[in-house]
């Protein structure tokens, strides 16, 4: 699958394949050949409740390639960087079974994301390098420096 560039520097949005069969649903994720793939670091799946919100995050070092094959995600993206051309924007997008994609998310991006759907939302995060605590950044989501508006 081609990945699709998005209006915000350096995120990909590619759509990925689900395939059907008689005996439950193949949904694929990532592919070593895959232009999106830079390394393999770990592989972790996190739940957020409907309503409920997670952020925001900026990885220093660490490329997220974030796929949603349970329930419906919303994302919120914030873009910081000195010399990106997107400096001072956000991009938003929702992430679900019935819009299979992946978002790939460079280092440097602040990053949040809310459960939309109305059972079990679930995330797959097949990130670049472990985890590793002192390559990130964290702000609570009602800060001062990030002015986003959670409707």
């Amino acid at each position: 699958m081609d990945s699709l560039v998005t209006s915000f520097e350096g995120v990909l949005l590619t759509p990925l394949k689900i395939i059907p069969t008689d005996n439950g649903n193949v949904l694929h994720a990532l592919k070593a050949t895959d232009p999106a793939f830079v390394s393999f670091g770990e592989a972790y799946f996190s739940n957020v409740l409907t309503g409920k919100r997670k952020g925001w995050k900026k990885h220093t070092r660490m490329v997220l390639n974030l796929i949603v094959p349970v329930g419906e995600i919303g994302f919120v993206l914030f873009d910081d960087r000195v010399n990106s051309l997107t400096k001072g924007n956000f991009f938003e997008c929702t992430l679900s079974p019935h819009s299979y994609q992946r978002l790939t998310i460079p280092p440097g991006i602040w990053t949040a994301f809310y459960g939309k759907g109305q059972s079990e939302n679930m995330l797959l995060n097949i990130a670049s390098i472990p985890h590793d605590p002192t390559e990130a950044e964290n702000l609570p989501l009602e800060n001062d420096y990030i002015k986003y508006t959670w409707t």
